[in-house]
Parts: structure tokens; sequence; C-alpha cells
């Protein structure tokens, strides 16, 4: 999910016409996080039960509503058998709301059709490929791709990104030292500790999600592809890079250099959304762009069948 929205953002697929497939790419992600979080309180282990105690107790510093969300969200006054019972509840209903905005977002899809890594609108018969066999094959092939680095995962290192503490049943009477949610959630967590304060470091965490909602109109280049904009491809990498540091620093205690090191990376993913890329859009000069996507990869068969000079 991850790989599939660097490369939207990559190749502008978020812009016009295609924003609403983009909102609804989000929400999936939304509900995913909400879903594996639940999925991941199930275990009951040492790093299940702390990791819900510290999400949930978010919630409490929202003023005046705060602490009766947490007390209806545990079902009594810490967590405990109630909490459990409707996490497991939630978590197998919320496969199903999934698969209905995954319904949603290939209909969303349906309508404007595919974006393409030129960014460049099809504009004849030419442009286009049957979907059989071209496209079930490069699927196939990318889901063959997926499951082989996914069984690598299931049947030989299955717990290189757990943690031990979590093989420990709950205890509420034991702190782990270092409580670290699953690594998937790491970069928000960094957002989440960058500000001392709780109600801001929890603003900070639900608006590094809540500004992808907005990016198809922060967006202000009218060319969709990185492919043909110099200077965004660039920040793009360097916001790829940040992620990635984001990761690294919520997976380390917040404290010394990796609070420093987590406070600067969360300022530059805020201003890469909200600065450099409606700065950008307005400032760049992007390459010509082809008049047509068959005209493109005419051109680069040739190019690649020329003989060398």
């Amino acid at each position: 999910v991850y790989i599939h929205m660097a490369r939207s953002l990559f190749y502008g697929s978020y812009k016009e016409p295609r924003e609403l497939i983009w909102i609804i790419g989000v929400f999936i992600f939304l509900l995913m996080i909400a879903t594996a979080f639940m999925g991941y309180v199930l275990p009951w282990g040492q790093m299940s039960f702390w990791g819900a105690t510290v999400i949930t107790n978010l919630f409490s510093a929202f003023p005046v509503v705060g602490e009766s969300i947490v007390t209806w969200l545990w079902g009594g006054f810490a967590v405990g058998n109630p909490t459990l019972s409707r996490f497991f509840s939630l978590h197998y209903l919320m496969p199903f709301a999934l698969a209905g905005l995954v319904f949603l977002h290939i209909w969303a899809l349906h309508v404007p059709g595919n974006n393409n890594p030129l960014g460049v609108d099809v504009k004849s018969k030419g442009d286009t490929l049957p979907f059989h066999p071209y496209y079930t094959v490069k699927d196939a092939f990318a889901l063959t791709v997926f499951i082989i680095f996914f069984a690598l995962f299931v049947f030989y290192i299955p717990n290189y990104m757990g943690h031990p503490d979590n093989y420990i049943p709950a205890d509420p009477m034991v702190t782990p030292a270092h409580i670290v949610p699953e690594w998937y959630f790491l970069p928000f967590y960094a957002i989440l500790r960058a500000v001392p304060d709780k109600l801001g470091g929890v603003l900070l965490m639900f608006g590094a999600i809540a500004v992808l909602f907005v990016v198809p109109w922060l967006d202000t280049s009218k060319v969709r592809s990185a492919k043909f904009r110099p200077i965004y491809k660039q920040f793009f990498w360097v916001l790829a890079a940040d992620c990635v540091l984001l990761g690294i620093v919520g997976a380390k205690p917040a404290e010394g250099v990796w609070l420093v090191v987590g406070r600067l990376a969360t300022v530059y993913y805020f201003l890469h959304f909200l600065v450099i890329m409606p700065l950008v859009g307005l400032l760049e000069r992007p390459n010509p762009l082809p008049k047509s996507i068959a005209e493109a990869v005419l051109a680069k068969k040739q190019s690649a069948a020329a003989p060398a000079e």
C-alpha cells in the first residue's frame, strides 16, 4: 500500500480527474490502520496491551470529551476484557467495510480510467491496450512477486518485524522498557512523539494522514508526472527518505539525538505538502510533454533500436 501511494504521488494519479479515486484510497488506508491496530491488540501480549493503552489514551488529550471517549473505548476504566471483546468484534467487521471501499475505489477508477507514467491523457485508441492479456499478465506477475516476498517472511522469518515482549502475556502491573508499535505505524508514532505537548502530538499525527486528503488541491502544477518535473522529482525522493527516517526514529527511544532528528523530519513532512508542493507547482518549469502516449512509446523504441555511431 505504501508503494502504491508513493507511485501515485510520483505520477500525479491524484490530480484531476482522479481526485475521488485518491480520496477513497486514503479512506482505505485509514481503515487499514484501524484494522491492523485492533488486530495487533488481539494476541494480548505485553506490546498488545500497552500499545492499546497508549493509543486509546491519545483521545484523552481532547478537551471536555476526551476522557468520556477513552472510557467508552475501554468499556470501563482501564484496558481489559471488555476492550478486547470490542476490538475483536470491530476487527472482524472492518474487513467487510474495507472490501466495500475497495469496490468503490475500482468504481471510481472505472470512470476516468488508469493514469500512466507519462501523466498524459488518452487521445486515441492507439494510446490504449486491451485489458487481457496485457494487464492481466502484468498484474499476475506483480502478484506473484509479492506472494514470494510475503511467503519469505511468513515461512522463514515470521518474527523478523515483531517484538519478543509480545510473547509475554499482558500484565497491567509491568510496563515494557520501550513500547513500540508495528513497523507500518512507526512514521506516525515518530510524529506523535515529536511534540512534548500531548494534544499537539495527537493533532500532528492525525494531521499527517489528514493532509493526504487535500493533496490534489495542494499540488498546483499543470503537469501530472514527476518524470517531466525535474525540481519536484528531487523533492519527492527527499520525502521518501524522510518517511523512512521517520520510521527509524519511531523505533528508537524519544530522547537525545533521535528526538531532534524526529522533529526535523516531522517539520519536513508537513513542509513538503503544505509549502513545497504548492510553491514548486507555481515556480517550476516542467519539461515538454509528448503529444500522446503512443508517440512517446514509439520514440523510445526508435531511439533504443537506433545503431550506435
